[in-house]
């Protein structure tokens, strides 16, 4: 058993004050495998404490010198790769070949798309030929609060860590409790590559104890959270008071929207994408809009892969699909996928109950539904498990309806070999996202939504603006530059 009590503040590992004890649940044997503490409000006011009396220094230190540091977090993050995949896998399920090549360079990535945004950016800028004596300065808002989720643990604090420390703020990560062993690690890596004392604090808490100190506290000047839209929502009213700049990164019900005219790999790639990490992703495509002339033919293709999708505990290494993260989670799955049964879904693959030959750990069947239609509760709520509806469209202006009639607007997704309807496809869905061919987004493009899947702009020099305040100034001496 694992035993992580300790909080991380003010560049050392400190003993709870206010702590209880946690249990850490292994999802593939749902036995614990780690104990942490969940901090009080005496643990958050110390993080908070010492964030604030570090701000003043960090946020003045030369642009290089913060950069300097994140190349040395960059280092030691690769270094230490393997105990970042076997915290992962442990914690949340996460296959560990699939840790290891996905869930832990997903960190790196990130790291090394801030590094490159980095070098170009202005801190003071020039507002325009019109006002040769106006500047622009870019400044750090202050101390943050990091909340982060459990699904892609590395992918969402690298995307909040790194841009807050490379803007000069200081800041409290509290990363989800049901798997807090990697950021855990990624404090470890903070530590070794000699980050100034407070810059950096990691409290451990749920969502009721350290995430309302952190969004009520009046030092906190910033709020940066990925979760549900529920939790979303509740954080926004708590940090009303204080007045608090809050940055939501939430979930998603993205529209795959295939024509008849898309190459023969689209509904493969589709099916698998949505069933990637377990379907444990806010940017998954969960419902699949399929041109009428091709639908059979794509549910047949859908049918077929989810047949060839293997599941297996995370411990294993190989290709395959691993538990979900929690009980909570798991009989969540299952209430939606009876509640797609019990509302007139055609099921064609998968279903209640675990896979064949998995008696133990919260395993999901992939699951496809067919003829679906988006009122239906699976078509409206995110279900954040491998289950895919599948719904018919006979025109363009019938997809662009049903792709944008949902609350969220996260990632929505279109497959054509006409360029001509792609572009215009792609300006009429109303999401932050959106992404055509199994072309991923290039390097540095923000992560983000509108509507219930919140305003948030991760990444590139769209993540390094969201830690920071732009400051208007007149009268200023260019001689003396």
């Amino acid at each position: 058993m694992i035993d992580k009590r300790e909080f991380y503040i003010n560049g050392a590992w400190v003993s709870p004050l206010a702590g209880r004890d946690f249990e850490v649940i292994d999802p593939s044997t749902e036995e614990a495998c780690a104990t942490i503490s969940l901090g009080g409000t005496e643990d958050s006011n110390a993080a908070v404490a010492a964030a604030k009396a570090a701000f003043e220094s960090w946020s003045q230190t030369d642009p290089e010198t913060r950069l300097g540091y994140v190349k040395k977090i960059r280092d030691i993050y690769v270094e230490r790769a393997e105990d970042m995949a076997q915290a992962i896998s442990l914690e949340m399920g996460a296959p560990i070949d699939m840790a290891r090549s996905s869930q832990v360079t997903a960190g790196t990535w990130h790291i090394d798309n801030f590094i490159t945004a980095f070098k170009d950016f202005k801190f003071l800028r020039p507002l325009g030929d019109h006002a040769p004596n106006d500047r622009i300065a870019m400044e750090a808002i202050g101390v943050v609060g990091l909340i982060t989720p459990w699904n892609w643990p590395m992918n969402q604090v690298t995307l909040k860590a790194i841009p807050a420390l490379l803007a000069g703020c200081t800041m409290v990560l509290k990363p989800s409790e049901i798997a807090p062993l990697s950021s855990i690690v990624f404090a470890e890596i903070i530590d070794a590559a000699g980050v100034p004392a407070g810059v950096f604090n990691m409290v451990n808490g749920d969502g009721l104890g350290v995430g309302t100190d952190l969004s009520t506290h009046a030092d906190v000047e910033m709020i940066s959270f990925t979760g549900s839209a529920r939790a979303g929502a509740a954080i926004s009213k708590a940090a009303a008071d204080t007045f608090k700049r809050v940055c939501l990164e939430l979930g998603g019900k993205g529209a795959n929207v295939i024509f008849a005219d898309a190459d023969d790999k689209a509904v493969t790639r589709g099916v698998r994408h949505c069933f990637n990490n377990t379907g444990q992703s806010c940017n998954a495509p969960t419902r699949m809009l399929v041109e009428r002339s091709v639908y059979d033919q794509a549910i047949e293709k859908a049918i077929e892969v989810a047949a060839k999708t293997k599941v297996a505990t995370a411990h294993q290494p190989g290709n395959h699909i691993g538990p979900v993260v929690s009980a909570a989670q798991y009989e969540k799955i299952q209430g939606y996928i009876q509640k797609g049964i019990d509302e007139g879904a055609r099921l064609v693959a998968g279903g209640v109950g675990r896979p064949e030959g998995l008696n133990r750990g919260y395993f999901v069947r992939p699951t496809i539904f067919a003829d679906v239609s988006n009122d239906m509760t699976i078509a409206r709520e995110e279900i954040f498990g491998p289950v895919l509806s599948i719904i018919p469209f006979d025109s363009e202006e019938q997809a662009v309806e049903i792709a944008n009639d949902t609350p969220y607007g996260l990632t929505n997704y279109v497959q054509s070999q006409d360029g001509t309807k792609r572009n215009r496809m792609a300006r009429r869905l109303r999401s932050g996202m959106v992404e055509m061919n199994g072309q991923s987004r290039g390097a540095g493009a923000p992560f983000g939504g509108v509507k219930a899947s919140g305003r948030a702009r991760e990444g590139g020099v769209w993540g390094l603006d969201e830690f920071l305040e732009a400051k208007a100034i007149s009268g200023w001496d260019s001689a003396a530059e």
